[in-house]
């Protein structure tokens, strides 16, 4: 069950990896997953990205619950851990470093394509900007 849940995680947190990386350069598959942002912030997708967000932050703190239970456990039977508690104890502390990941990129990725979308508006308002200023400069020539 354990080496699942790690898969997902791991898979998960490169994917968000890879596409903070696609939006923090100026390249043409950027504006490809601005797009795909831009869709998946459409419809019931707000909704189902904050359900599973709020999923995996009730997760994280029931893992974080377990490994201080753990780790109280261990300081109460004066510092000496049994070999399972230190099993339970790594798995619990990577599987909540992996969810805190998680959740830590997914909130970039979004800051990220929001900022995205805000430099693209930005430019084209500055290129009509532009463009009226030299037709405005033009015809007072004239």
């Amino acid at each position: 069950m354990f080496i699942e849940m790690f898969q997902l995680l791991f898979t998960i947190v490169a994917v968000e990896a890879a596409l903070i990386l696609t939006l923090g350069f100026g390249t043409p598959v950027r504006r490809v997953v601005v797009k795909l942002l831009d869709l998946l912030k459409q419809g019931r997708g707000p909704l189902v990205t904050k359900t599973v967000a709020a999923t995996m932050l009730v997760l994280f703190g029931s893992v974080l619950f377990s490994t201080i239970q753990i780790n109280t456990r261990v300081s109460e039977s004066g510092g000496v851990a049994n070999p399972t508690d230190q099993v339970m104890f790594a798995n619990r502390l990577l599987e909540s470093f992996l969810m805190g990941t998680v959740l830590f990129l997914a909130l970039v990725m979004d800051r990220m394509h929001y900022y995205t979308r805000e430099l693209q508006i930005t430019r084209r308002n500055l290129e009509v900007a532009v463009k009226k200023t030299k037709n405005s400069c033009l015809m007072q020539t004239n």
